[in-house]
């Protein structure tokens, strides 16, 4: 078991270096890059904007660039209101440098409250951009005619934005849902390993509590993202033409991420009280630790099948059985309360696991 953390880090970079070439982000990364071309040459005809500011647009074009066409489309209009907002406190300094004002204070001043509005949530990536809008009017635009430039750069921006949206929609937008469905199948096979771990070390009699509470780290890691990967593919789906029909491809992702949280939960419970029971003497002894062994697999075999495989009701019966047989073996002779309630608890753990799989079967 010392080797699982190891082993995790390595499949979790393997696993990054793949997501820098995948299909799905080679295909954002064209789309993003034709749209920026095609904004670029389109700028110079946009009503109200000087053709010396074109080269927002294509800048326009990669802010509003997303998997997804719900984040796309929800940080556009976040990032188009912050530049508004940012434009505004621009043209405000520029009017107090005019009057007069020192010009440190005016920058100062809306540097301050740039960063203090960047604090509203509800702007989402649109944050970040009031007070670079805001430098922009004043330090760019303060130069000339800070009107010119500041209907320009927010037409231009805008207009890259629409650019970019409208390649998003029309060019292949992605449907997440195949990538979650394996993201989910990794974490299933993945917690079956872990399980297949806790068994050989309750077999052998010896737990390595550093290394089994290492492993189920990585687990949980792993979990929260593969839990942000099913929600980024249900977000896959929304205003997506390609998404119709997808209900029940949904609905079974869905299940099955609500399983394998529940399966990981007591996975997390058994390794807490494997780490805690004493490794040789009461409460296991003999038969009941091998027992346990067999019943830690049993349910480890239940973990690891496939949605909708035949085998599934036979195998959740035999560990049900395994499960049933450990805990007729405990006895509470010699044993104190504490140690023989966390023998209980690791069947009780298991039993949850083997519920959490029964919809599947």
């Amino acid at each position: 078991m010392s080797t699982s953390p190891t082993r995790a880090r390595m499949t979790g970079s393997m696993r990054a270096a793949r997501t820098l070439v995948a299909p799905s982000r080679v295909l954002l990364a064209t789309k993003t890059a034709g749209a920026a071309v095609l904004a670029w040459y389109l700028a110079p005809l946009i009503p109200f904007a000087a053709d010396e500011y074109s080269y927002y647009a294509p800048l326009g074009v990669v802010v509003s660039m997303y998997p997804t066409l719900a984040d796309s489309a929800r940080s556009s209009v976040q990032t188009v209101l912050g530049l508004a907002i940012g434009i505004g406190f621009g043209l405000v300094a520029v009017g107090l440098d005019a009057a007069g004002v020192p010009a440190a204070v005016a920058l100062a001043a809306i540097v301050a409250i740039g960063v203090l509005l960047g604090g509203a949530r509800v702007l989402g990536p649109g944050r970040e951009w009031i007070v670079m809008a805001a430098l922009f009017v004043l330090l760019i635009g303060g130069r000339g005619d800070p009107d010119q430039f500041s209907v320009s750069y927010l037409v231009t921006m805008a207009f890259g934005i629409v650019v970019g949206v409208a390649v998003n929609v029309l060019i292949a937008p992605p449907v997440f849902l195949p990538y979650a469905s394996r993201r989910l199948s990794e974490l299933r096979d993945t917690v079956a390993a872990r399980l297949d771990e806790m068994a050989d070390a309750v077999g052998a009699g010896g737990v390595d509590h550093d290394a089994l509470a290492a492993s189920m780290s990585e687990l949980s890691t792993m979990l929260l993202t593969v839990a942000d990967e099913v929600r980024e593919a249900d977000r896959s789906l929304r205003g997506n033409p390609r998404g119709r029909r997808q209900a029940a491809a949904q609905e079974e992702n869905a299940r099955r991420l609500r399983a394998l949280e529940h399966v990981t939960f007591f996975a997390r419970d058994l390794a807490d009280i494997l780490g805690r029971i004493p490794p040789t003497g009461a409460p296991l002894r003999g038969e009941a630790r091998t027992l346990l062994a067999e019943a830690v697999r049993a349910c480890r075999d239940v973990v690891a099948t496939a949605p909708g495989d035949r085998d599934t009701t036979a195998l959740i019966e035999t560990a049900g059985a395994a499960v049933e047989g450990y805990l007729a073996s405990l006895e509470p002779v010699d044993t104190g309360i504490a140690e023989l309630a966390e023998t209980v608890t690791a069947g009780v753990s298991l039993r949850r696991m083997i519920d959490a799989c029964r919809p599947f079967a």
